[in-house]
């Protein structure tokens, strides 16, 4: 704000305009973070209402990390996670691969292996639903079980975890790092 704007304010105001604009602005700052919260929907509002702490939520999955550097994909999202997830394991991906639904496609254009056999540390990926949906393969067992942890899946910003049969991976893609050129 213009200083000689608040400087005029306060020459030419009484003190009760000045107790308003302080009760005003106390008001909007208390109600920023209610906003936040809210917009997050009615299905997380409820999901956080459930938990009686925030420690409790953090249990539950709701994700409280810091941001991630670099991440441009939609806090709260599955896409925000799995990029996350592919940076922490130091096997970065681009950031303009879109929805969900476009990763496989993208990946595929962009040199990288796309098939339909789970590995620690793919992508999972579906066009299932409106935007698809993605995940990071955490761990693949011997009998071919196959493990993900993805964000967004029951709620916004909720990391959970899934496990899949062996046969399951014929209906998912799995994005993998880029091919190798001899």
């Amino acid at each position: 704000m213009n200083p000689a704007l608040v400087l005029k304010f306060v020459a030419t105001s009484s003190i009760k305009k000045h107790i308003v604009v302080v009760f005003a602005s106390i008001v909007v700052v208390l109600a920023m973070p209610l906003a936040a919260v809210g917009a997050m929907g009615s299905d997380v509002l409820t999901f956080l209402s459930d938990a009686p702490s925030a420690e409790a939520a953090e249990t539950q999955g709701f994700y409280t990390g810091p941001s991630v550097p670099g991440d441009t994909y939609t806090w709260g999202n599955c896409t925000y996670w799995a990029f996350a997830q592919r940076l922490w394991a130091a096997k970065s991906i681009p950031t303009n691969w879109g929805n969900a639904n476009t990763w496989d496609d993208n990946a595929r254009a962009q040199g990288y292996v796309v098939d339909h056999t789970p590995t620690a540390t793919a992508v999972f990926q579906t066009d299932d639903g409106d935007f698809g949906h993605v995940a990071y393969v955490t761990d693949v067992r011997p009998d071919g079980t196959w493990t993900i942890t993805e964000m967004n899946a029951p709620h916004l910003n909720v990391v959970s975890t899934r496990t899949f049969a062996a046969s399951a991976a014929a209906h998912y893609a799995f994005i993998h790092d880029k091919k190798v050129l001899p």
